[in-house]
């Protein structure tokens, strides 16, 4: 017997994960699951901030405009005044359990930035370091709260629903899930009355990536499997600027770079944005990508160059103290030389759908961040909206729980292994992950056709194939559990990719390159939803 019991099951550690802990662990038991280290997590990598309208001269108004105009029509108009209208409250509760982020020099409000798509100077943040400011502080409380139980090095398989167990429930619910640790190599069946996931993103599914390892788009598959809705995944956003490096290929350089007057040129130093957008530098991502991803082809390079060095020294070193020392250990003197730098995949616009109270189609069953499709982003994530759609939607979930009296006595099956045996090719399953991850990324990227889309599908089929037999015939590992999910997941963005019969946002199709003039989502339904 390897059952455990708890009122809140957390799978995920990062911001919206251990913010909703924190939110309900007074009155609440939580466990929460981290797949590695606690610290491992997107939002402990975001360097840029929070977007808020706090400048005098802005208006939350102007920041749901801003999020629209880069939604390109579809971000949803409830959510995006829910979230903008609650920026100011999940700052102050930042500011209040401990995070200090960076004031003017005379120590008068918070030194706001600005990033590409903004109309106005709203981003709050930590020097160049926010996302790991703020985990440090969560980690802490988390840590020290005797609610609060953690479950490092543990990876969710699958989640436990009334219709699989067959429980009498009027609608198809949420009661758990089954958790492996890796270190002993154990499968858990962890009972919850709700279940909130908080497992980050997907973009591990191509080669280039600005995400820790762990975003390998384990909640969206998890999710779908179980009978939740997914919406808008062939919008995947691609930073335009990550490290060229080949030693350092997740190391994002931010947004902010470009927000303090960092320009983007090419090897001879010619700037080139102003050519695709009036906005210049400071264009929403996808334009900026896709220029990079044009002059890149056009010109046959490597990478592109994001030059700051018209700035004094004290001043970069100051603002930007963690890009600087990461550059210089590169050999790179960013107050010297430019930065080369190349568009890689970084966010998730889409996920599993969820309501303004972060529920999805299965009951007790919660989703928040990245995983999430709540509306919010639309075609394209407008810079720093992502950590406060997190943190807007951790407070949604803890108080829809702490209001709910749901409760249930039925008896979780443990994990049945008995028909398994023992792997003797690990390689086959490292060799898949790289060849997913490769096509993934030649053929669904910035800029897709028809013919790439039919070709990637046709191998995740093959593929699919191949890991169910794993599945199916040898005992689970972390690998196995990622590379499985990974083709899911993979599976739901080239199919939303090729239901979408215009380019929009982050989907650019050459075969579709116009702009329907009606915007609506790419919905996916799977064959088991009931309620």
């Amino acid at each position: 017997m390897n059952k455990l019991n708890f009122d809140v099951l957390i799978i995920g550690s990062g911001l919206a994960g251990l913010s909703s802990a924190l939110k309900l662990a007074n009155k609440k038991k939580i466990a929460v699951i981290s797949k590695s280290k606690l610290v491992d997590s997107s939002s402990h990598w975001a360097q840029g901030g929070i977007a808020s309208s706090l400048a005098e001269n802005d208006s939350t108004k102007s920041h749901i405009d801003d999020t629209k105009i880069a939604g390109v029509g579809l971000c949803k108009d409830d959510v995006t005044k829910f979230v903008t209208e609650n920026s100011k409250e999940a700052l102050s509760w930042l500011t209040k359990i401990g995070v200090k982020f960076t004031k003017e020099k005379n120590g008068q409000g918070l030194h706001l930035t600005r990033e590409g798509g903004h109309s106005h100077k709203r981003i709050a943040h930590v020097k160049d370091a926010t996302g790991k400011a703020i985990q440090d502080c969560l980690i802490d409380l988390v840590l020290s709260h005797p609610n609060i139980t953690t479950f490092e090095n543990h990876i969710a398989v699958d989640l436990i629903t009334s219709n699989k167990v067959g429980g009498k429930l009027k609608r198809n619910t949420c009661l758990g899930a089954y958790i492996l640790d890796n270190q002993v190599n154990r499968v858990y069946t962890i009972s919850a009355f709700n279940v909130i996931l908080a497992t980050g993103g997907a973009s591990k599914v191509y080669l280039y990536t600005t995400n820790p390892d762990v975003s390998t788009g384990d909640g969206i598959a998890m999710g779908w499997r179980a009978g939740c809705k997914i919406a808008n995944m062939e919008f995947v956003q691609f930073h335009p600027t990550c490290l060229f490096d080949s030693k350092d290929k997740s190391f994002l350089i931010s947004e902010t770079l470009r927000g303090e007057g960092a320009k983007l040129i090419l090897p001879n130093g010619e700037s080139f944005m102003n050519k695709y957008d009036s906005r210049g530098d400071l264009s929403p991502r996808d334009i900026v990508a896709r220029a990079i991803d044009f002059e890149m082809k056009k010109g046959g390079l490597n990478c592109v160059y994001l030059d700051i060095t018209h700035h004094p020294k004290s001043f970069i070193t100051n603002r930007f103290p963690m890009i600087y020392k990461r550059c210089l250990e590169r050999g790179l003197d960013i107050t010297k030389v430019p930065i080369p730098v190349v568009p890689a995949a970084h966010y998730s616009c889409g996920g599993v759908m969820t309501d303004l109270d972060g529920q999805t189609d299965i009951q007790q069953l919660f989703a928040i961040g990245e995983v999430a499709y709540t509306g919010l982003h639309g075609a394209n994530r407008l810079a720093s909206n992502s950590l406060l759609e997190c943190l807007v939607y951790a407070d949604a979930v803890a108080k829809k729980i702490l209001k709910d009296k749901f409760s249930h006595s039925l008896a979780l099956p443990d994990w049945d292994e008995s028909r398994v045996t023992d792997a003797d090719e690990e390689i086959l399953i490292t060799h898949t992950w790289n060849e997913l991850r490769t096509f993934m990324w030649n053929y669904v990227g910035i800029v897709r056709t028809n013919k790439r889309l039919s070709r990637a599908l046709h191998r995740i089929n093959m593929l699919r194939s191949e890991v169910n037999e794993f599945y199916t015939n040898f005992k689970i590992s972390p690998n196995l559990i990622e590379l499985r999910n990974l083709l899911q997941v993979s599976e739901l963005i080239v199919l939303s990719a090729i239901a979408r019969k215009e380019s929009r946002g982050l989907h650019y199709s050459k075969d579709f390159p116009k702009t329907l003039k009606d915007a609506k989502e790419t919905i996916l339904v799977p064959k088991n939803l009931k309620n």
